[in-house]
């Protein structure tokens, strides 16, 4: 839960439910993390650490303590060595591969760990939630390679990297710079951790990196949702389309909320309660006359996802379970990321329908053939300039290039289960890699819409050039702050600068769209 300390707001983990929104204001550097010191709290906590402790000294047999990991459970440790173990875990484990994960995404992580953590059922230290706490606060981030997990046992591998940072082993990223985790802590004043037996496992084997991701790609597909609506109303404007496509009585007889809500905002973006100037053109494309049933489907899976995403945030998810109150260990699977996978599946496949149909909305949009009267390609270069200048020709091109990459990225992860580790780990998630896909495609979708802003910036001055048109006040205001960031193309220019300085915008959620 979000509070105000002093003058900072901060993210509060006491082991109550944590939001989407939460892990999305620590990634972000927009909340500090708060680790509760109330005795309920650390009582709970340390009454799981005692337990585990206790059953050790009575010789009790505790799966990854005093046994080998996976295949290896029949492997029985010899006392002496049982506090070397999760060292060895996380050492043998740090065989990741390819792109490190960027800062936003590794505090997602690290937010994600935590919270699991305080949820009391791991067994484990304050000392270990203080050094994780610390970690966020103090902004000294693992170096997180993002492939190697399949998503059940957990995180296992880029997990790894969290528990050898919080030894002081490996790299990380602080004050900008890589250096190694020692000279990290060293610098703040922070000792490494030395794991008590249950912590490797604790750390590792949970669903923190899929769980994070998830979180991110989740809000950002809420915003490219809304981003998408907006579009969507510009270029109706843009193309004289019939705002009565989006009538609430139509919308009635087919009741997703979520459809309803896309057509409701339509129509105040459109202010359709007027009279249609287009009655000779009884029915527009597709691209237009179904947006709301495009755009509808990802706004109504959004509250569906969000209660999977923030039930596994809220989870305790590692193995085995460490019950301090009932004295049990039990032993299970709730490492398993299915929920995740399935909803990082889901969110891709409607968001990448969404860059689809603003891809449809461009190619009419452009085509003098379909989009009543606008130039070709949306060109604003007239008299004999016109024929050596070609407007957004290239952009149209780029966009369907976008689409297609993230509509062949929209393969579901989830049914690709494998079995490993000796056939311990014989049906994964692949929740993880879902999520990367999933931001991969969030990633190209937002590139259509950066594409499209300035599309949409374009098209509706035309369009006004031409015809006397009346904006409603939220098109207006979006309009004019269009025009203030993006210089109307006349002569040919690269647009490279202007994509990137609106993808920045995107993700910065720099536009309040339909607060309501």
């Amino acid at each position: 839960m979000t509070r105000s300390i002093g003058s900072d707001a901060a993210v509060l983990f006491d082991g109550q439910r944590l939001t989407i929104e939460d892990i999305n204001a620590l990634a972000n550097r927009q909340c500090v993390a708060s680790l509760s010191d109330s005795v309920e709290f650390c009582g709970a906590i340390q009454a799981g650490a005692d337990f585990v402790a206790r059953l050790l000294a009575e010789e009790g047999v505790i799966y990854g303590v005093t046994t080998g990991y996976g295949d290896s459970c029949t492997v029985n440790v010899p006392a002496h060595l049982v506090a070397e173990l999760p060292h060895h875990l996380y050492a043998y484990h740090g065989c990741g591969a390819g792109q490190f994960l960027d800062p936003a995404q590794t505090r997602a992580v690290l937010s994600a760990r935590l919270a699991s953590l305080c949820q009391g059922m791991s067994g484990v230290s304050m000392d270990l939630l203080r050094q994780i706490q610390a970690l966020l606060q103090h902004d000294i981030l693992p170096l997180i390679p993002s492939e190697g997990s399949v998503g059940a046992s957990g995180d296992l591998t880029p997990l790894s990297y969290l528990a050898a940072a919080l030894c002081g082993e490996r790299d990380v990223m602080f004050a900008g710079r890589r250096m190694p985790a020692a000279e990290a802590l060293a610098g703040v004043g922070m000792r490494p951790l030395r794991l008590r037996p249950k912590e490797g496992l604790a750390i590792m084997n949970g669903t923190a990196v899929m769980t994070g991701l998830a979180c991110l790609a989740w809000q950002r597909a809420e915003y490219l949702c809304r981003m998408a609506t907006r579009l969507t109303a510009m270029n109706v404007v843009a193309s004289a389309g019939n705002a009565h496509h989006f009538d609430e009585a139509l919308f009635a007889v087919k009741p997703h909320p979520g459809q309803q809500l896309v057509a409701s905002r339509l129509r105040a973006d459109l202010a359709s309660d007027r009279p249609s100037r287009n009655e000779q053109r009884l029915q527009d494309r597709y691209s237009l006359r179904c947006a709301p049933h495009v755009i509808g489907v990802l706004q109504d899976v959004l509250p569906f996802l969000r209660q999977l995403i923030e039930n596994e945030l809220n989870s305790a998810n590692d193995n085995p379970i460490i019950d301090a109150r009932e004295e049990r260990v039990l032993h299970g699977g709730h490492f398993y990321g299915g929920h995740i996978a399935f909803a990082m599946d889901a969110l891709k496949t409607a968001v990448a329908n969404v860059a689809d149909l603003l891809d449809r909305q461009l190619a009419l949009l452009v085509d003098t053939r379909y989009n009543h009267g606008l130039p070709g390609n949306l060109s604003a270069s007239t008299g004999e300039r016109a024929a050596i200048n070609h407007g957004l020709k290239a952009l149209q091109i780029s966009v369907s290039a976008w689409t297609a990459e993230a509509l062949k990225g929209c393969m579901p992860a989830s049914v690709f289960s494998r079995s490993t580790e000796c056939h311990n780990q014989d049906k994964v998630s692949m929740g993880t890699i879902a999520a990367r896909d999933c931001l991969r495609v969030l990633e190209l979708s937002e590139q259509v819409l950066a594409a499209m802003l300035i599309a949409a910036r374009q098209a509706v001055t035309l369009r006004a050039l031409r015809q006397d048109i009346t904006l409603s006040p939220a098109l207006q205001a979006m309009h004019a702050d269009l025009c203030d960031r993006i210089e109307l193309v006349v002569e040919d220019r690269a647009l490279d600068g202007d994509l990137q300085r609106m993808l920045v915008a995107l993700r910065s959620e720099s536009w309040r769209l339909y607060q309501s």
